[in-house]
């Protein structure tokens, strides 16, 4: 099953506010940590009706060959939704086994889960996730990688 997705606004919402700033204004994702990081791209984000306060925020991460995503938490209000559209990532939540998930495959991340792993799973093909967060609006900074 493939997905099609536009990316209206362009913002590196998984990572800090001063790596967001990299971002530009023209419509470019931005690639964290040099080559080898994942390309982190909003495709959407909408209040959630009756529940002031409170977004739904869609976000596609893609994975190069052998890409990654730092290790992290999400902000404390977040619950997240996510499914791999291409490709096969491997990930950890908490003290879980390592696993990897394949198209249509999906997790769920709960308040305050530490996402110790986030990589494509080959080293020759691409990988996409896509990421649903619902989460406080005061929550601008949606991941807080590890160290911080």
């Amino acid at each position: 099953m493939k997905i099609a997705l536009s990316a209206a606004a362009v913002i590196a919402l998984l990572f800090p506010a001063q790596l967001q700033a990299q971002a530009s204004s023209d419509g470019h994702a931005t690639h964290i940590g040099g080559a080898k990081s994942a390309k982190v791209t909003q495709v959407y984000a909408h209040s959630l009706p009756g529940q002031p306060g409170k977004s739904l925020k869609g976000v596609l991460v893609e994975y190069g060959p052998g890409g990654y995503s730092p290790s992290h938490r999400h902000a404390k209000s977040a619950i997240i939704y996510a499914t791999v559209i291409e490709g096969a990532v491997r990930m950890q939540v908490n003290n879980e086994p390592v696993r990897t998930y394949r198209v249509g495959e999906n997790w769920t991340e709960m308040p305050g889960d530490h996402h110790a792993v986030s990589a494509n799973a080959s080293k020759t093909r691409p990988a996409k996730i896509l990421a649903v967060f619902v989460v406080d609006d005061a929550d601008t900074e949606l991941t807080i990688p590890d160290g911080k």
